[in-house]
């Protein structure tokens, strides 16, 4: 049996990562959804164990010293990690797994697993990333400003991700990110870029 692919998909807040991967899920059947693990309070709607692992940072610090991350950083005042005994299942079963996390992490994952496929999601402009946050209404001022500070940074790094999705139309980028999911399912790296 072919092992899976380990795919990364990072950008900044609000560039509609969430909605795309779960568009590529109910597309691209041989893919399997890692749920990182996280200190951040649960937002509305939000359940423990399909959308994070809900951890105190007690909990989530202890995990470290086990070793049980593939990867894990802190962003915007939480840590936030990718535990790694779940995707070693998914990726022995023959099933490729999406990692949603922010920069750092992805850059932890290409340093520990120079074979993950990584790939980038952004609103098409750093406005329009503003007023995405903003409708969400989920912090205050001086957390929004933290976060167009943070999308400044992971924008400029682009280019160190093998894919790019502009999540400008709704349904082409839902579109370009189902394509680019399935060029890197069945391995091939080198397709047109999305």
């Amino acid at each position: 049996m072919r092992r899976g692919r380990l795919v990364v998909v990072s950008g900044p807040s609000g560039a509609g990562k969430s909605t795309l991967i779960r568009a590529s899920l109910e597309a691209v059947p041989e893919l399997a959804y890692s749920v990182s693990a996280t200190t951040r309070k649960p937002r509305e709607g939000e359940v423990d164990g399909r959308d994070y692992i809900f951890l105190s940072r007690e909990e989530f610090e202890k995990w470290i010293d086990e070793g049980r991350f593939l990867e894990w950083a802190e962003y915007s005042g939480n840590l936030y990690g990718t535990p790694e005994e779940k995707v070693e299942e998914y990726l022995e079963s023959g099933r490729s797994v999406i990692l949603e996390i922010e920069l750092q992490g992805a850059r932890k994952v290409r340093e520990k697993r120079p074979d993950a496929v990584m790939v980038f999601v952004r609103a098409p402009s750093l406005e329009e990333t503003r007023k995405r946050l903003k409708g969400r209404a989920t912090e205050d001022d001086k957390a929004l400003e933290a976060r167009m500070t943070t999308a400044l940074k992971e924008v400029e790094a682009r280019s160190e991700f093998d894919y790019e999705v502009v999540n400008a139309e709704r349904e082409q980028a839902r579109e370009d990110i189902i394509n680019t999911m399935r060029n890197i399912v069945e391995g091939d790296k080198d397709a047109e870029r999305a």
